[in-house]
């Protein structure tokens, strides 16, 4: 087993952390914020759009059976990476369309795989997702964690961007 690290921003982070605990390979999905200014922020202070920070997943996986670039095609399949700080009827900042890379490997290919997608035609508007470098992970309150699942709803919420197994892109899935 080869365990290897990634951090994704793509809306709500109910429906991103239930796309990503499908896809067979993945070890442990954690939900939290990153990207902002803030240390320590809380669920309430990133909702002020006041601390810079994203809703985010914390991807833990083995690189023997799942592949960064099968994350990635996840990550552009579960939501629009063409709206500027939104995802379905949520708006702001902690919203944004955003891949933070652990190493310059992940930094290439992230680049790499929105250049192709660009140049697919798929989106008729441009990509605005960010490529960061990763920043301090916050592990968001434990009320979050596997929220739709508690909720009975880990089918998904039916919101792009918050309906996880919806669309994954062609990755293996789990169940």
């Amino acid at each position: 087993m080869r365990i290897e690290h990634a951090m994704f921003g793509a809306g709500c982070f109910w429906g991103v952390e239930e796309a990503f605990r499908q896809v067979d390979g993945v070890i442990d999905v954690e939900v939290g914020y990153s990207g902002g200014t803030v240390p320590n922020p809380t669920y309430r202070m990133v909702c002020t759009d006041r601390t810079g920070h994203a809703e985010v997943v914390h991807v833990q996986y083995d690189a023997d059976r799942v592949s960064y670039d099968d994350l990635l095609e996840v990550f552009w399949g579960i939501h629009d990476p063409t709206t500027m700080n939104r995802q379905g009827p949520d708006i702001g900042t902690q919203y944004r369309s955003v891949i933070f890379y652990y190493d310059e490997k992940q930094r290439a290919a992230a680049e790499e795989s929105k250049r192709r997608l660009e140049q697919s035609g798929r989106f008729r508007r441009p990509i605005v997702t960010q490529i960061s470098k990763a920043g301090e992970f916050y592990r968001a309150e434990e009320y979050h964690q596997r929220y739709l699942e508690k909720a009975g709803l880990s089918h998904g919420c039916g919101i792009n961007g918050c309906g996880g197994a919806a669309g994954v892109g062609g990755a293996t899935r789990r169940r």
